[in-house]
């Protein structure tokens, strides 16, 4: 078998374990062309015999167009590195398997500039493949037909170790990530203020975001993944109020699954892939709630703190949840598609 050549801007830490398992799986060339880390992920080092070819953005075409490979895998990173390789690979004849990560439209010039291009890209790839299946509905809506879901995964041994943590103290929500408009942590402030749980003791810590001054809000800055996860271990609720701005919806959100391995309760907004793919579940695993709304978010932060086995009982159940979201089964899925596409297997669609 040819070698799958997979093309995006860095490897990090979160998918190091990912692509390891996928190349237990199917022999994956990385074509690194860097640039912004996406998300705020800090680029780290490929997995152990993968072989690397780190190339401009418009060198992507000629290493693609040499026809060396079984097929190619690109994502929508970079500016013209998915439409170059997508030409190249149609004139070399190489099968094209699109990692799509949109589930609702951005509002932009570029994107609605682009959208004749995506439908082309929707509808002809040999096969796409998905976050969940809140981006599978958002690409068959435009015309695919080949989909697989490869389920956002962290290193859930990693994440689920003990740390020693109690929760046996006054109620203490989380929030992890930075301090732009998107991730919603003005939203949040506004409704831990009208919540007035700190009047009853109750805290909410900040770790990721620059230091803010509020009643009884503790900013810890950025941790070390070992810090971080002794900081779930704490926390009654992990909160992640994301709002859609125009050019960004949260794809998903890899902050739940590693909560969820603290068994630590959720509140999302229905504005967070992983709420909308369905990892977190309304009063299964944690409380959704409306993007953009404190009063809705600060009545769930309430909930949750007077009712504490309630929320112990939704951590539990995310705890078991999450179980099922790993690198095994987003490499399954990749590996599945790359099959299909080179015509080893009959086609079909994975679901989670």
């Amino acid at each position: 078998m040819k070698p799958v050549l997979f093309i995006t801007g860095h490897v990090p830490a979160s998918r190091q374990g990912a692509f390891a398992a996928l190349r237990e799986r199917v022999p994956i060339e990385l074509a690194l062309f860097g640039g912004p880390h996406q998300h705020g992920a800090p680029a780290g080092p490929p997995p152990d015999g993968v072989p690397v070819h780190h190339a401009e953005q418009r060198e992507i075409a000629a290493l693609v167009a040499r026809g060396d490979y079984g097929a190619v895998i690109a994502g929508t990173g970079g500016r013209v590195a998915l439409p170059l390789a997508w030409w190249a690979a149609r004139r070399s004849g190489t099968p094209f398997i699109f990692w799509a990560a949109l589930w609702r439209t951005p509002r932009v010039a570029a994107h609605r500039a682009a959208a004749p291009l995506m439908r082309q890209i929707y509808r002809h790839s040999a096969a796409i493949v998905t976050y969940g299946p809140h981006v599978s509905a958002y690409v068959a809506a435009r015309g695919a037909k080949r989909i697989y879901v490869a389920p956002q995964a962290v290193d859930n041994a990693f994440w689920s170790a003990p740390t020693g943590a109690t929760r046996d103290g006054r109620f203490s929500a989380l929030f992890v990530g930075r301090g732009e408009r998107a991730k919603g942590l003005g939203v949040l402030l506004e409704a831990w203020k009208e919540s007035a749980l700190a009047d009853c003791g109750a805290s909410l810590t900040l770790a990721g975001a620059a230091p803010v001054e509020f009643p009884s809000v503790i900013s810890v800055g950025v941790l070390e993944p070992v810090a971080l996860r002794n900081f779930y271990g704490a926390a009654d609720v992990l909160v992640i109020p994301s709002v859609s701005t125009r050019r960004f919806t949260e794809p998903w959100g890899l902050v739940v699954n590693e909560a969820m391995n603290q068994r630590c309760a959720v509140i999302a907004t229905d504005a967070v892939g992983a709420a909308a793919g369905g990892l977190v579940r309304d009063g299964r695993n944690g409380l959704i709630v409306p993007a953009a709304q404190p009063g809705p978010l600060a009545a769930a932060l309430i909930a949750l703190a007077e009712d504490r086995r309630r929320c112990a009982a939704l951590g539990r159940a995310g705890a078991d949840d999450v179980a099922e979201y790993t690198y095994a089964a987003w490499a399954d899925a990749f590996a599945q598609a790359v099959e299909v596409v080179c015509g080893s297997t009959s086609a079909g669609s994975v679901t989670l």
